[in-house]
């Protein structure tokens, strides 16, 4: 009876007609929040759909030491998401403002000039997200899309969603703030996945990298057979045979994914990570010969935030990556459903509780490194319904839209300049480890680059709109057009919540003119964007190299 009724159920609500809204967003990510606030600011009917219960995406997940390049990226509900962070920690009573010092990454952790701290903790980050929905009466549905026939189109435009449950949703304009761009393959968008050959954007560290690969590097002479010196023992796990691909070739393959873990060292806030469920001690092969052929630090970071809170990211030869599990033959995390994502995620987890677990008693790992990490555990009060372990898996790539401005390595250098500035970028073009291959008899990475920007730079409003002739109402502020090289860059959290904050702007301006958003004048949208106190750098000429 009670499968009747949900059967029941479910057909009513796909049969229904679609609850509107002018703007739907999808992707309960931070810059789904700043997305969705900014829509109704504007006066525009809205709602947030969320595939998880909680929002904010990787900055109430972990990313709490955020990387920004320089202040002047911020803007807008960004900067005052920020400025909301240093107001929380001059007031709190749980942290001594004086001690900011100690917590400070070249004097810009907490910065009383600019009023704004990039450090902070996630349950704060997230209490600040639902405070900014609170605010402007946004509503949010949990639900997640239905990922082969959720996006329902009609004439160019999307007309609708739908979840997995039957629910529709529709509006004039959607924004997708997902990690993924989920909606681009149903809105009929042009994307890519993976990495571009040097030739295709004129580039110069695109495609595979194993000779530029020196950061966060195995050191030598780690034997990558299961059985050392024996080749007939087959490869240690996640070892490939050869990098399948000459340097600057373009591939499908994924940046490695992590989870941003929240450590602590004080006992009365602390949960000790006991031995995985399935543990297997062959999966740490690499660890173990790693060490011996001289890794003995940068197993993981422990950059401290307020109350001695970590953001433990991947660093090191062998670290938080989990180097080419995001990938394979015939598929790639885009492609996988949300269950299955899910499942991948949580192997993800177990690897990375097996890796602290195994540093801190394994009788194969030193003991001054046992010694080292010995001290630190879960916060016991940070994800407190999910056993302490961060929600969003760190989804750093997934897909990027093709449209009719590419952001490449030469706008990221200065060599190019979009004059349609809807945000600005400034740290480095960051790519993560893709692979581990056997290069001179030895176990080495593969893909991890990182190129130095000298300025913050604008991203173009073409950049975040599908070309001309695609989808007329969809604006995408993560998965926007660049290459992958410059998508190491834009990547960053703050950014996304600037892009998101244009994205809604020129989705309002859209709707009121009721025009598609490639046919919204740029002269019309900058002093609208400008009002609102977003960054966009000075009026430029548009400059493309030849």
């Amino acid at each position: 009876m009670t499968r009747i009724l949900f059967l029941a159920l479910t057909l009513a609500s796909a049969t229904a007609t679609p609850v509107y809204h002018d703007v739907v967003v999808y992707g309960g990510t931070s810059g789904g929040v700043i997305a969705a606030t900014q829509a109704s600011m504007s006066g525009k009917s809205v709602v947030l759909l969320s595939p998880t219960t909680h929002v904010g995406g990787l900055s109430s997940s972990g990313l709490g030491a955020t990387d920004l390049g320089n202040v002047a990226i911020l803007g807008g509900l960004s900067r005052e998401f920020y400025h909301r962070i240093y107001q929380y920690y001059q007031q709190a009573a749980a942290w001594n403002w004086q001690t900011r010092a100690s917590y400070s990454r070249a004097g810009t952790a907490f910065n009383t000039s600019t009023e704004t701290a990039s450090l902070f903790e996630p349950k704060v980050a997230e209490a600040i997200f639902k405070e900014f929905l609170r605010e402007q009466n946004v509503q949010v549905i949990t639900g997640r899309l239905d990922l082969a026939a959720g996006v329902v189109m009609n004439a160019g435009k999307i007309s609708h969603l739908r979840l997995e449950d039957g629910r529709e949703f529709s509006g004039k304009m959607f924004i997708d703030a997902s990690y993924e761009g989920d909606l681009l393959p149903g809105a009929g968008v042009t994307f890519a996945v993976g990495r571009e050959a040097n030739a295709n954007y004129k580039e110069t560290y695109n495609g595979n990298q194993a000779a530029h690969a020196v950061k966060n590097q195995l050191p030598d002479g780690i034997n990558p057979y299961v059985t050392a010196g024996n080749a007939a023992s087959g490869l240690l796990p996640g070892v490939a045979a050869d990098a399948d691909g000459t340097d600057g070739s373009g591939d499908t393959k994924l940046q490695a994914y992590c989870f941003r873990m929240v450590l602590t060292d004080v006992a009365a806030n602390r949960v000790m990570i006991p031995q995985p469920a399935g543990y297997n001690e062959a999966d740490y092969e690499l660890l173990f010969r790693a060490i011996a052929a001289g890794q003995r630090t940068n197993f993981f970071k422990l950059d401290l935030m307020p109350n001695r809170k970590t953001d433990s990211n991947n660093t090191g030869g062998i670290s938080t990556d989990f180097i080419g599990k995001n990938y394979g033959p015939g598929w790639n995390w885009t492609t996988l459903g949300h269950d299955a994502r899910q499942a991948l995620a949580r192997e993800h987890e177990s690897w990375q509780r097996g890796l602290v677990w195994t540093l801190q008693n394994h009788p194969r790992v030193p003991l001054a490194i046992r010694t080292a990490y010995a001290n630190w555990g879960l916060a016991a009060d940070e994800f407190t319904d999910n056993a302490n372990w961060p929600y969003q898996l760190y989804v750093r790539e997934a897909r990027r839209m093709i449209s009719d401005y590419v952001m490449t390595q030469a706008d990221c250098a200065g060599s190019a300049v979009a004059a349609d500035s809807v945000g600005l970028a400034a740290y480095s073009m960051d790519s993560h480890n893709v692979q581990r291959q056997v290069k001179n008899g030895m176990v080495k990475n593969e893909g991890d680059v990182q190129m130095a920007v000298s300025k913050a730079y604008p991203i173009s409003y073409r950049s975040i709109i599908p070309k001309r002739g695609e989808c007329r109402n969809l604006l995408v502020p993560w998965c926007l057009s660049a290459t992958h090289m410059a998508f190491g860059s834009i990547r960053m959290e703050p950014v996304f919540m600037g892009l998101s904050q244009s994205a809604a702007i020129a989705a309002s301006m859209a709707i009121d003119r009721d025009i598609a958003v490639q046919d919204l004048a740029y002269a019309a949208l900058r002093p609208v964007l400008l009002t609102a106190g977003c960054a966009l750098g000075k009026p430029v000429t548009e400059l493309r190299p030849p």
